[in-house]
């Protein structure tokens, strides 16, 4: 049993056929065929059902494949404790971020951190929280940046600031005379929230638990994107709240319908997350820094204070 075999096993498992897994492993289609017959051999079991189309893992080959997962991550160990003895820190690292952080926040950060580390190749990507842990649990990630806590005990993580929320409330709205506002003025009945998918909504809609009961049932206009909300919140369609990183870049007329929270401002916890396996921990801390300098000195400058993050479920 060799890691390679390992490494091929995994590929086909993902892609469900063995010429896609070939390409993606860069042999012939031949070559990991063989491979995977001789360890099925070995164990004398079978690893795939190859009756099926698409191709299936067989019961037995469900179990081998989360153990060969965690043998191919272990492997890769070796390469970062070579890495780090010599204190070198680049290479290829995959990053992925939610879509409700990664347009304020990958401008903040990323000319500094690939001028400061220019041996590290990010490959990023915006996924949904759901979708970030699918692929580090898969290893198709390396880290990852969402809101937390998640809870999940495969994954580690580590806060990287906490983003107050500010309304975002038009002249028409009933709150837009109050200079600051409380948890207790929400109402969700008038609120505009993205649609079911973001996390963002979820932390409002907890936000808003805090204080009365409601059903999902009763919201009836949800947005795809934050900037939509916006739009719709300026055609008197309601109020909604916003991330305080997006309120940086909005125009000054827009600027007018911000209010802030009176003390302490309820605000999301952003942190960079990554599988309990801890692999390339040199370029996630490298990360770390630097996102949480940045951000909490943008935040610093604009003498907003965060004190504590959204409630739980």
């Amino acid at each position: 049993m060799t890691i390679t075999q390992l490494y091929y096993v995994l590929a086909v498992a993902e892609n469900q056929n063995f010429t896609k897994a070939a390409e993606k492993c860069f042999v012939t289609q031949p070559t990991l065929s063989m491979q995977i017959q001789k360890l099925e051999d070995q164990l004398d079991v079978q690893i795939f059902d190859r009756s099926k189309k698409p191709i299936e893992l067989t019961d037995i080959g469900r179990k081998i494949v989360t153990q060969a997962r965690n043998i191919v991550n272990e492997s890769y160990r070796i390469q970062d404790i070579v890495d780090q003895q010599k204190g070198f820190i680049g290479g290829e690292f995959k990053l992925g971020i939610i879509p409700t952080v990664m347009p304020t926040l990958l401008p903040m950060f990323l000319k500094t951190f690939i001028t400061k580390h220019p041996k590290i190749k990010l490959k990023i990507e915006e996924l949904t929280t759901e979708e970030l842990i699918i692929r580090i649990k898969d290893g198709h990630l390396d880290a990852a940046i969402a809101s937390t806590p998640l809870e999940d005990d495969s994954i580690k993580e580590r806060v990287l600031y906490f983003e107050p929320f500010v309304s975002y409330i038009p002249k028409e709205h009933r709150l837009h005379t109050n200079k600051k506002i409380n948890i207790s003025d929400l109402d969700i009945n008038d609120m505009l929230l993205l649609e079911d998918g973001h996390c963002f909504r979820d932390g409002v809609i907890n936000l808003c638990k805090v204080l009365k009961n409601h059903s999902d049932d009763q919201f009836q206009l949800e947005s795809g994107s934050i900037e939509t909300l916006i739009k719709l919140s300026n055609e008197g369609l309601g109020m909604t709240l916003l991330p305080f990183l997006h309120t940086l870049d909005i125009n000054d007329k827009e600027k007018e319908n911000l209010h802030y929270f009176n003390e302490p401002s309820p605000a999301r916890e952003v942190s960079i997350i990554y599988h309990k396996s801890e692999l390339k921990m040199q370029i996630i801390e490298a990360l770390q820094d630097v996102i949480s300098s940045v951000v909490r000195g943008a935040i610093a400058f604009q003498d907003v204070k965060i004190i504590s993050p959204l409630p739980k479920k």
